[in-house]
């Protein structure tokens, strides 16, 4: 029998739809994988009797014919998801014992259609983070990796590690700053952030309120489209969540690009990109062409503030949604000797190194004499980012760039340890994306000189996926290479 995990999700619901295997089996391979792999550092809890029930029960809905899109597909959740009765830690000391009550609004989705959940995966402490090396638990290592350890990529390095190494046919995470995209470059997968308010935020833990988006991973544009159909639509719970109808995205992968303006925007030629992601990038443009569409120019003036303006917005909101976290209603305790020196113990000794960093930032612009010297200036310099990317589609249907510099570093890189700014810089092409709000989807181009894998990022107008999707089914065909490792 084929190896079950190498499955994508629309090959696996065909093979349980034709009786060719069963939602236990497939499961079962799934969770042997785990096994086999446990090196990685990919989950951080697995729950192999609650996914075999769970098997069984979609077993039972495909006998009967009413499976749905999902029915007996194992995926792996990002540990910021709350998931009812199993441990959600956001991969930090302050959570570490943390079990939810209650069940994430994306979650409930996609039990709700069917799916099987392996467990939780590894993750940037809070989502803060590049390169999966915040986490309490240790880093999850990229299945790519040859001599040395390679990061998966952050936030959700995890999330990506999983779907490549087989580990899951699908996984879930949320993108902060490029937290989906870029571990999705990194180890070889798709991932797609949908546009803010597409899919709820209730359940998942906050880093900052104005920017996290939850979307799916997986091994294609296709499976990303089915999985996204299953995880966005209005919640009354997130004040946030847009009331607009979730169009079933599996019907815009045909490919057909003629006629499509392509935009490259100059400002993204930067000094710092690796020339072999360049060179990607030029073929990209190429392929499309090539399929029928337009390759234009056009601007992004401001994008060269995107950086500076999002750290200095993220850790603001960090700073705010983080002050729940104080010992006292949930999470870790440790006592002192009064109500302050509790606060202080709990606190210093619950979170990272990464988090108090970006808790101390976003407290500082905060503060009284610098709101608006930092946070109100940055909150303008966002609206000019926006204006920038809807005055661009003006002139063209989606935007083509690559998703990183280049591809994935080494684990316990002392350039990046020592100055946490070259970290930041890892997130140049993805940030602009979030803080506008936009839909953008990373997928592999190719691999570099050291056989290692490249991402193309494509980025569309609000609350238009479809065209996210098409364009990147079109470069996907173009391209040839099936996500994984």
């Amino acid at each position: 029998m084929t190896d079950l995990t190498e499955l994508t999700i629309t090959e696996a619901r065909a093979g349980l739809d034709k009786r060719e295997f069963s939602a236990v089996e497939l499961t079962e391979a799934c969770l042997n994988k785990m096994s086999e792999k446990r090196s990685l550092n990919v989950y951080v809890c697995e729950t192999p009797d609650k996914a075999l029930a769970q098997a069984q029960a979609a077993q039972a809905q495909i006998d009967k014919g009413e499976a749905k899109d999902l029915t007996g597909i194992p995926l792996g959740i990002k540990d910021l998801f709350c998931t009812k009765g199993i441990n959600t830690t956001a991969c930090s000391n302050i959570l570490r014992n943390f079990v939810p009550p209650y069940e994430s609004s994306v979650t409930q989705k996609l039990l709700d259609a069917g799916a099987v959940f392996l467990g939780k995966l590894n993750m940037d402490e809070f989502a803060m983070g590049g390169s999966n090396e915040t986490s309490c638990f240790g880093a999850a290592i990229n299945p790519w990796s040859k001599d040395v350890p390679l990061t998966s990529g952050g936030s959700s390095g995890g999330s990506a590690a999983a779907v490549a190494a087989g580990m899951g046919l699908g996984a879930t995470g949320t993108d902060t700053g490029g937290s989906i995209r870029q571990p999705s470059a990194y180890c070889g997968v798709v991932g797609i952030k949908p546009t803010y308010g597409r899919c709820s935020r209730y359940g998942i833990m906050a880093f900052a309120s104005s920017l996290d988006q939850a979307g799916p991973i997986a091994k294609t544009v296709a499976d990303c489209a089915v999985m996204l159909k299953n995880m966005a639509g209005y919640d009354p719970k997130d004040a946030t969540s847009e009331n607009r109808e979730v169009p079933d995205f599996s019907k815009f992968l045909s490919g057909n690009v003629k006629g499509l303006r392509i935009g490259i925007p100059q400002e993204y030629k930067v000094d710092g990109l690796n020339a072999e992601i360049g060179a990607y990038w030029e073929k990209a443009a190429a392929m499309l062409k090539d399929r029928g569409a337009e390759i234009v120019d056009v601007s992004l003036p401001h994008s060269k503030y995107a950086l500076a303006a999002y750290y200095i917005i993220a850790p603001a909101e960090a700073s705010s949604n983080l002050a729940r976290y104080d010992g006292l209603r949930y999470g870790v305790r440790v006592e002192g000797k009064n109500l302050d020196e509790m606060y202080i113990n709990s606190r210093s000794n619950g979170f990272g190194k990464e988090v108090k960093r970006r808790i101390m930032m976003g407290t500082y612009v905060l503060s009284a004499g610098y709101y608006d010297a930092y946070f109100l200036k940055a909150q303008k310099v966002r609206r000019r980012i926006y204006n920038d990317f809807i005055k661009a589609f003006d002139s063209c249907d989606v935007i083509l760039t690559p998703t990183t510099t280049d591809a994935a570093f080494a684990l316990g890189d002392k350039k990046l340890q020592e100055n946490p700014i070259n970290m930041w810089l890892n997130d140049l092409f993805t940030v602009a994306v979030s803080l506008a709000g936009l839909p953008a989807i990373s997928l592999p181009i190719g691999l570099n000189s050291r056989g290692l894998p490249l991402g193309m990022q494509i980025i569309g107008r609000p609350f238009d996926e479809q065209r996210v999707f098409e364009v990147a089914s079109a470069l996907e065909k173009q391209v040839g290479f099936r996500g994984g490792k």
